[in-house]
């Protein structure tokens, strides 16, 4: 592994980064080449923001690898661009709609879609429509599709 730049980032947050023959586990990682890509698209702060996100909030940081390092990443710039406010300077709801994103289910119904799309933009598609709802002008507004049943 030669890439000290995320490995440093992956460490501040205790998350440790395993070779690439080895399943990783909670709090275990193998895409160190993902975060340097990050890190060297988007730099230092947005890669440790991205690795934060993951490694801080519930139930994240057991999917920890190369399509949720890029979503959250692609999030993150989504959210900058769409609710500037957010990720300047309400972080707390930032870190709290994460707590409350099943990103590992998202990642598992994404599977059926491996040949056909990409997973990344599968995810962030699900991933952006529930931010656009919780953060949104029309944020109150349900889809019409929704279930009201549970109401």
């Amino acid at each position: 592994m030669n890439h000290p730049e995320a490995l440093a980032i992956f460490a501040e947050h205790g998350i440790q980064v395993v070779p690439a023959h080895v399943m990783p586990s909670i709090g275990q990682t193998r895409a160190i080449v993902t975060l340097d890509r990050i890190r060297n698209r988007h730099g230092d702060a947005h890669a440790r923001f991205v690795v934060m996100t993951l490694a801080e909030t519930a139930n994240n940081k057991a999917f920890i690898d190369e399509t949720s390092l890029w979503v959250v990443s692609d999030m993150a710039r989504a959210a900058a661009k769409n609710f500037p406010d957010l990720v300047e300077n309400n972080v707390t709801a930032w870190f709290s709609f994460f707590d409350g994103l099943p990103l590992g289910w998202l990642q598992y119904w994404a599977l059926d879609l491996d040949g056909v799309i990409s997973k990344r933009h599968a995810l962030g598609g699900m991933v952006y429509e529930r931010m656009k709802r919780t953060f949104g002008a029309m944020a109150r507004q349900p889809d019409l599709l929704d279930d009201r049943r549970s109401a």
